[in-house]
């Protein structure tokens, strides 16, 4: 019987059993799941590049993390541009990556 609710819920959840009436509302569904799919393969990527960055700063040094620098750069900034994530997230972000690698390379010179 859980097994039930739980599909249950997960089909309930789709978009095909929204119950949209007119075909602007429908198009609108169609439309915000395409997005949703876009979207979150945009956050992905995002997440993986900084990740990949951080990652390299802590084996791979400040060098190596510098190389990353322009890859994260243009998904942090192609995320902004695309509403994933707003404004002032991108440029958080972005000053907080240099930042860690700013303290890193100031460590290795002590």
């Amino acid at each position: 019987m859980r097994r039930y609710k739980k599909l249950h819920f997960w089909l309930l959840s789709r978009s095909i059993f929204r119950m949209a009436i007119t075909s602007s509302a429908k198009k609108a569904i169609r439309a915000s799941s395409k997005k949703r799919i876009f979207n979150v393969r945009r956050k992905r990527a995002l997440a993986e590049t900084v990740k990949a960055l951080k990652k390299a700063l802590v084996s791979g040094g400040v060098s190596e993390a510098e190389k990353l620098i322009p890859a994260t750069y243009k998904a942090i900034d192609k995320a902004a541009k695309r509403g994933v994530i707003k404004a002032n997230t991108a440029s958080r972000k972005k000053s907080r990556l240099i930042s860690a690698i700013r303290r890193t390379e100031a460590k290795n010179k002590e």
